[in-house]
């Protein structure tokens, strides 16, 4: 059966910027679609990438830019300097792995309900009660922000290498089979490579 990876960060403001479209594309071509949560610090570290704080300003500069067109034509808000950025991003995404081995909620609300704590509620997606809060939210057990951190914790890192595998350089990213689809400008591609108008 054919499978979106889709490879993300919940500190992400881009992976924000994508909010439930993935899981919408993925429904209207009936396939399965994987989340798949990495370190964006260590993708970049092992893909030639900067971080935010190691890139020159005029890029620093665009990109407030950038996410602010996008936040306009998408009706999504964001606050470009949120009070809780960067934060781990690890127990988030350990959350969003559990939740997805363990099933019985809707992963797209848990992602989009992550990124929005950060960008747009002034929340630390690094607290227990904030991913606990996301969790209950999305349908989940809130209680996996406990029981699944020893196998988000295995799996976090397992992401990481296949993401490198994968040929993936930053997030969101979304692969089918050997096509690759970086960022969420690219959705639209994602949507046609899949046979879904948009």
């Amino acid at each position: 059966m054919t499978q979106i990876d889709y490879y993300l960060s919940p500190i992400s403001p881009w992976t924000h910027m994508t909010g439930t479209r993935p899981a919408e594309i993925a429904a209207a071509a009936g396939v399965a679609i994987r989340y798949k949560p990495v370190d964006p610090t260590a993708l970049f570290q092992r893909t030639g990438g900067k971080i935010l704080a190691e890139r020159h300003e005029s890029r620093k500069a665009y990109r407030m830019q950038e996410l602010a067109r996008w936040s306009k034509l998408l009706g999504l808000p964001i606050n470009l300097r949120p009070a809780f950025f960067p934060a781990n991003p690890a127990p988030a995404s350990y959350a969003i792995i559990a939740a997805q081995e363990t099933g019985g909620g809707d992963m797209a609300a848990l992602v989009t309900g992550l990124t929005r704590a950060c960008w747009e509620e002034e929340r630390n997606i690094a607290e227990d009660e904030v991913i606990r809060d996301c969790l209950s939210a999305a349908g989940f057990d809130p209680a996996l922000s406990f029981s699944g951190m020893l196998q988000g914790a295995e799996i976090y890192p397992r992401n990481l290498e296949e993401a490198v595998a994968d040929g993936v350089f930053g997030v969101p990213f979304f692969k089918v089979g050997e096509a690759a689809f970086w960022g969420q400008d690219r959705l639209d591609f994602l949507a046609e490579h899949l046979g879904v108008s948009r």
